[in-house]
């Protein structure tokens, strides 16, 4: 199999950008990066629709391409196992079909199905994982991208079964054959060979092999993206740190934030940190353990079994160095459960007993108070959340008192469990005491808050079919914010309906039913909601501290404003702002005045985000100010109605205060109130001085037009006159008002740069005028635009 993925993928590409399906073209580029530089959510965003699109017009191949990144995403930036197992065989079967055995991505999906089984268990799966990745290396020539992928997949599978020196044998020998057949061997080759001679103890060479390959990379004019930067930092930084390096290391880690955000870096991230805490160069804090007990979750409920259990040992011997014994203890039972999931458990059973031994040979506290009084000593005394929990478990294991004291101490030590990341824990315990204390009434909806935070799908359901034949209301609330939790919009307005319709003074149901009906774009349900809250809520004097959550908030007369302003219901947008303390220009009709400028940030056909300059023009309204193009769909001087909460905090009294003068509020667009009207044409060329833009933008103003540019200092274009000889520039994008015609513009346009010294060319608006196209392509070949 010869066929060039990336010359298919170019071919495809144009074929669908000539047919006119751009969105589906423009995705084919985007999903890789997206992909393997872990922009998840611009995935999310893209995929959906390109997918769709790829079935409705008939293009398996595309399909392949599409669902293989996908799942590239889901197994190396998400660390997904068994929760995407299904996905990865039904794509294997059908990139194997007849109409797909072509494609050249359908070889890249072996490689899916044989990393999908390393996360779930790399060592149990081996021999099936060599098994296919020989047959498909077999077929496929060296020159191929995809023989690198499957080559560094086949070393990943040899390590995983404890075989070091033939997987690096293995590496080097592909190395040498893609070499042999002309192909460069690619950044990831060598990342992949750093870790195998890392895993052999070889670091020095790890250093050197880095600093090699990094190089050659910029002296082949290759610029390093954001992976390789960081995956280059944290090889170095482990293999530094094994050497007593530890400053160094330490420059080069990446921040906890990057691994947070990249599940791949996790397990290198943290046998660093293990390393850096026993030389003593960084400290081992129940902040630690919390963010490592998180990210054992996450594996967790992915169905990674294997990392699951390699990092949960790792943050058990933090523990266990802490002195957190009841840390330690839940750590060893996670991993107790997980071994059942294992196929293969020689060494790493053994490793989870050691935990478990040594979790429980770790002296318990004295207890400081009679456990009746212990909640209020932890309180009182500011308690750290780990010695807490060890204290209330002590607490719970001698408690003699009646079920409603054993259930309060039960519940606080699953709220710190939870704090300190162990939200299967926590769950585990309510469940435990939901059984043993039917009648607690706090524990319901404890047990709901952690099964919904755990993303225990089956535990929710499990407790809501409990919960439906005593309290049926109980049930439709763990649902409801369960499908909140999942962004299911209907569903959570059917469940909250349910509830309100039996008791129709619950203040949450509501708050959480108007937020459904925002997302799902109705704002007259939304509004009705927050209304309704307003009518039913309690007085703030009288009413007791833990029933104020039945009060009117501020946040509660905001939503009603961005609701009504949707609806265009001004009196109802005047009303409740003099609640709030608004004063308007004007008694009554709709709300167009001059506040502030903002920042409206809107999301690209493409998934990614924008932040666009705006004028406040009310309490949840902006008029757009720049110019866009079509990968939004919005344009200058489009009114918009935006949600009320910041998205960043203003800066603090002690920043600078030029960074305070600059700052403009900014807020999420909700969705268009009233369309301007304005088309986008582009014009490019070279910069005419201040005075003449100047006048250019004040005659188009004039005229009802609009110009954005974009470009910066740095932009030039070539000087006709001079060889070689390069010009300052100018593009911009321009907005024609719906009252003016494209040759209008055109005239328009030609009047403003008539005395200009370089034309500018605009193309596109000469072709919608009907106007000589050819001069401006002149322009475009002379000035290299």
């Amino acid at each position: 199999m010869t066929t060039d993925i990336w010359a298919w993928v170019h071919e495809a590409h144009r074929q669908l950008a000539e047919a006119g399906h751009h969105r589906l073209a423009e995705a084919i580029y985007a999903l890789p990066g997206h992909a393997n530089e872990g922009r998840n959510d611009e995935l999310d965003a893209v995929y959906p629709e390109a997918l769709a699109a790829a079935r409705a017009l008939g293009l398996p191949w595309v399909e392949v391409y599409l669902r293989h990144w996908r799942m590239q995403n889901l197994l190396n930036k998400r660390h997904q196992g068994e929760q995407a197992l299904p996905e990865v065989v039904d794509l294997l079967e059908f990139a194997h079909r007849e109409e797909t055995a072509g494609c050249p991505q359908s070889v890249c999906v072996v490689q899916d199905f044989a990393i999908c089984h390393a996360r779930v268990d790399g060592p149990g799966y081996a021999p099936e994982r060599l098994a296919v990745l020989t047959e498909t290396l077999e077929r496929i020539e060296p020159a191929r991208s995809c023989f690198d992928c499957l080559s560094r997949e086949y070393s990943d599978a040899l390590e995983d079964d404890g075989r070091g020196e033939e997987a690096l044998a293995h590496l080097d020998a592909a190395g040498a054959r893609m070499r042999a057949a002309g192909q460069r061997l690619s950044l990831e080759y060598h990342h992949a060979r750093a870790g195998t001679l890392l895993r052999l103890g070889r670091y020095e060479e790890v250093l050197g092999l880095l600093d090699t390959a990094e190089r050659a990379e910029r002296t082949a004019g290759r610029s390093l993206g954001e992976n390789d930067r960081r995956w280059g930092a944290l090889l170095r930084a482990r293999a530094l740190a094994t050497l007593g390096r530890t400053d160094e290391a330490l420059a080069l880690l990446p921040a906890r934030d990057d691994a947070e955000r990249y599940a791949d870096l996790r397990e290198h991230w943290t046998r660093t940190v293990e390393l850096l805490v026993a030389a003593g160069a960084r400290e081992n804090d129940a902040e630690l353990g919390a963010v490592l007990a998180g990210w054992v979750g996450y594996l967790d409920a992915a169905g990674a079994h294997r990392p699951c259990v390699d990092l949960l040992l790792a943050a058990g011997r933090l523990a266990l160095a802490r002195g957190a014994r009841t840390v330690a203890r839940t750590l060893a039972a996670t991993g107790e459960r997980k071994l059942t999931c294992l196929r293969r458990t020689d060494g790493v059973a053994a490793q989870v007993a050691e935990l478990r031994a040594a979790a429980e040979a770790l002296p318990e506290p004295e207890l400081p108070v009679p456990p009746g009084e212990l909640m209020a000593h932890l309180a009182e005394a500011g308690v750290p959340h780990e010695t807490g929990a060890d204290l209330l478990s002590v607490a719970l294991d001698r408690y003699r008192g009646e079920q409603a004291g054993a259930t309060a101490l039960a519940a606080e030590l699953a709220a710190v469990l939870g704090r300190l990341g162990h939200a299967r824990a926590a769950a585990d315990l309510l469940w435990e005491r939901l059984d043993a204390d039917p009648a607690g009434e706090v524990l319901p909806g404890l047990l709901g808050a952690v099964l919904i935070d755990a993303g225990d799908g089956d535990g929710v359901r499990r407790l809501a079919d409990r919960l439906a034949a005593t309290s049926p209301a109980d049930g439709h609330w763990v649902r409801a914010r369960w499908a909140a939790a999942e962004a299911r919009w209907a569903e959570v307005l059917e469940h909250c309906a349910a509830i309100l319709a039996e008791h129709p003074d619950r203040i949450n149901t509501r708050r959480l039913a108007a937020g459904a009906a925002t997302e799902l774009g109705d704002h007259a349900t939304a509004q009705r909601l927050y209304q309704e809250l307003l009518e039913h809520a309690l007085p703030v004097d009288g009413t007791p501290e833990e029933e104020l959550h039945r009060t009117v908030q501020p946040p509660d007369l905001w939503h009603l404003i961005t609701a009504a302003t949707a609806n265009r219901d001004w009196a109802a947008v005047r009303s409740t702002g003099a609640l709030l303390g608004i004063d308007f220009d004007e008694p009554e009709g709709p709300v167009d005045e001059e506040w502030q400028l903002v920042t409206i940030r809107a999301t690209r056909t493409n998934g990614s985000t924008a932040d666009l300059p705006a004028l406040r023009t009310g309490p949840a309204t902006a008029r757009l100010l720049p110019v866009l193009g079509d990968d939004l769909t919005l344009n200058h001087g489009d009114v918009v109605v935006f949600a009320p909460a910041l998205l960043e905090p203003p800066p603090g009294d002690e920043s600078p205060a030029a960074e305070r003068v600059r700052w403009r509020p900014l807020f999420e667009l909700l969705t268009l109130l009233d369309p301007a009207g304005y088309t986008t044409y582009w014009i490019d060329g070279g910069w005419p001085g201040d005075e003449a833009w100047q006048a250019l933008r004040d005659g188009l103003a004039a005229s009802g037009y609009a110009v954005w540019a974009y470009s910066g200092e740095q932009y030039s274009v070539t000087d006709p006159a001079e060889e070689d000889g390069m010009l300052p520039g100018i593009y911009a994008a321009l907005g024609v008002p719906p009252t003016a015609s494209a040759a209008e513009a055109d005239a328009l346009l030609h009047r403003l740069t008539a005395a200009w010294p370089h034309p500018l060319a605009w193309p596109t608006l000469a072709e919608a005028a009907g106007a000589d196209v050819a001069l401006h392509e002149d322009i475009v070949e002379r000035y290299g635009l």
